[in-house]
């Protein structure tokens, strides 16, 4: 079985959402050999917050050297997000040898598995294999009758917030629906609670007594959040997580934030006062644990949090241009995002790229979001319930009086939020968060480059001719220029810096002087030509020497590389035309010191960088 195999397998089970029950993952992991009961678990179920409870919980616990499996639903791209070993998912050869395992059985079942029982069963034997300490096992939907909830005793149950949802299955009150919650809750294990309204922790009081356990639950009275400030420091380990514990030092932003719990300070790279909440309720989990005799130090705990990630719910993708991602889909989550863009971005208005389905209360989601909107980006989500874009577009107009432009595919419609010029939040699917995700580096640098084209291309010859010369000079007086014979330069485009004067110089001065030149292949050579007619326009309009009439040079002889640019920053990271010649190339000439010239229009507050580009030592422009 193949990995394609495995999953297509997996996917025409269907959820089974009508048949609620735990006989067949009972039965099937019997005929498994019962691999859950070789395992520890930390059991999280409800509403909102169990993915991000359950991501920080692992994390805490990696810290600590725990081997640490982690089980959550659904994935934004690839099914082997669902199932990861100290943050590593397993991979596509493993997910299709235990579902080939896991289906040989199912297959014999007078009660065939459903899509969620049988993902649980391989999870169960992949952690098994792996001789994880502990698995954080979230919750598929409710608890009480989830295929998770085959396993004996938790070390934790853990209940998140709990609010109205899955109404058809789970009940039509939050009494009922906490109840269904409440199942995971058995005889000897502990129990960590989110701050619940009084009608659920009743339930949740109820149940540990009767199942004689305690209920620990989170403290948000002792619980210090900082109000967001806007500020945007450069990485999250900028923010004060090691300084006094005093409340003026908290801070809040889309990247982060620190927040006190019982007096001790801790900083989560998640965005929300919600998620400030959630991490306490991480933190009552370590206290649990610690009572069962699990060795959690306060360090562990401080930089499991601060190395926690939960991809696309409320992440931040770029700064400038600002692109907020969220995988909210429902009217709860759009409360949560609208809290947030009240809180850091008070008195603004955001450009939505949106897509949903047909089943969610979009009115209800349009009334909640809509004091945020200045306009709005449709796209169709991956799903045969999804709300086309042409007709969600024309609704939102209808219902909310605001511009809504309908985009054919992700991509362009990335391009085209932002190309508004607005801040951009992604929100309505998180199966569609994820492809986001997955296209937004590549839509960037379309959109960065073009930018930085055009504010190149404003300039007039005049500019760029005095530009370019004030280059050249400041070339020349460089100490890398200077000591070097052999420099790798380049014959300008016609609106990139111009160094034919600091060329001339340089072979006046004795050095040897190559030039690049690119091969639709995708390789890049060095090459010196004879004379001046020895140079024309290549396959990319881009003069360059004639290789027959030219002489090679190899990569360990140049010194010196003097780089072009579309876009560049103050760290040194280039934003090339797209193809990547230069990069491999500096990878290849290792040797060699690098230099970037550029205009100053042509300077980025960040380039998006990926495995393949490096890093220049010196940026020289006109300033």
């Amino acid at each position: 079985m193949t990995y394609e195999e495995a999953v297509s397998y997996i996917e025409t089970q269907g959820w089974s959402k009508t048949r609620l029950g735990l006989g067949r993952t009972r039965e099937l992991l019997t005929r498994l050999g019962s691999p859950q009961r070789d395992l520890k678990f930390i059991h999280v179920a409800g509403s909102n917050g169990k993915g991000s409870c359950c991501a920080m919980t692992a994390s805490v616990l990696q810290a600590a050297g725990f081997r640490t499996g982690l089980y959550i639903s659904p994935h934004l791209t690839d099914f082997c997000e669902r199932m990861s070993v100290n943050g590593l998912y397993i991979s596509h050869d493993e997910l299709a040898e235990y579902t080939a395992r896991v289906a040989s059985e199912a297959d014999a079942m007078a009660d065939h598995p459903s899509q969620f029982e049988i993902s649980t069963a391989i999870a169960m034997l992949y952690f098994r294999a792996k001789q994880c300490d502990i698995v954080v096992l979230e919750v598929g939907m409710g608890g009480r009758l989830d295929s998770t909830n085959v396993i004996d005793a938790p070390e934790v149950a853990v209940i998140m917030n709990i609010g109205l949802e899955h109404t058809e299955f789970l009940g039509k009150t939050l009494p009922e629906i906490a109840a269904q919650k409440a199942g995971i809750i058995k005889p000897g294990t502990s129990v960590v609670s989110y701050g619940n309204v009084p009608e659920v922790m009743q339930v949740l009081e109820d149940t540990c007594h009767e199942n004689n356990v305690n209920l620990r639950v989170a403290d948000f009275s002792a619980l210090r959040a900082a109000a967001g400030k806007g500020v945007f420091p450069e990485t999250a380990s900028d923010l004060p997580v090691h300084k006094a514990a005093v409340p003026d030092e908290l801070l809040a932003s889309f990247v982060g934030q620190t927040f006190l719990y019982k007096g001790r300070k801790y900083f989560i790279p998640l965005a929300g006062a919600h998620q400030a909440r959630n991490a306490a309720v991480v933190l009552e989990i370590a206290e649990a644990l610690r009572e069962r005799g699990w060795n959690l130090s306060e360090e562990a705990v401080r930089q499991g949090l601060a190395k926690a990630s939960w991809p696309a719910r409320g992440e931040l993708l770029s700064e400038e241009p600002f692109f907020l991602l969220d995988g909210g889909h429902n009217p709860q989550c759009a409360g949560v995002l609208s809290e947030m863009l009240q809180e850091y971005l008070p008195h603004e208005r955001v450009v939505f790229l949106i897509g949903l389905l047909r089943d969610k209360d979009r009115k209800a989601i349009y009334d909640i979001i809509f004091p945020f909107a200045a306009s709005f980006v449709c796209l169709t989500p991956d799903s045969d319930r999804a709300m086309p874009a042409e007709e969600l577009a024309e609704e939102i107009r209808r219902e909310t009086g605001k511009e809504a432009i309908a985009c054919p595919d992700i991509p362009s419609g990335i391009q085209t939020a932002l190309e508004t010029g607005g801040k951009v939040v992604a929100f309505g699917s998180l199966y569609m968060a994820g492809f986001i995700r997955n296209a937004f580096p590549a839509a960037l640098k379309r959109f960065l480059r073009k930018r930085c084209l055009a504010a190149r291309r404003a300039l007039t010859p005049e500019q760029r001719a005095e530009k370019s010369h004030t280059i050249c000079e400041k070339l020349k007086a460089l100490s890398e220029v200077q000591q070097s014979t052999c420099i790798f330069s380049y014959l300008a485009a016609p609106d990139e810096v111009d160094l034919r004067e600091f060329n001339a110089w340089a072979v006046s001065a004795g050095k040897k002087v190559c030039y690049p030149v690119s091969s639709p292949s995708g390789t890049m050579d060095a090459y010196i030509p004879e004379n001046p007619e020895a140079i024309e326009q290549g396959p990319f309009g881009i003069w360059a020497p004639i290789v027959e009439k030219s002489q090679k040079v190899s990569p360990e002889e140049i010194e010196l590389i003097i780089a072009p640019c579309v876009g560049f920053d103050a760290a040194g990271n280039r934003l090339g035309h797209g193809a990547g010649y230069y990069d491999r190339y500096l990878k290849q000439a290792a040797g060699a010191q690098t230099v970037l010239v550029a205009f100053e229009a042509q300077r980025l507050p960040k380039c998006p960088v990926d495995s393949n580009d490096v890093a220049v030592q010196k940026i020289v422009t006109e300033k």
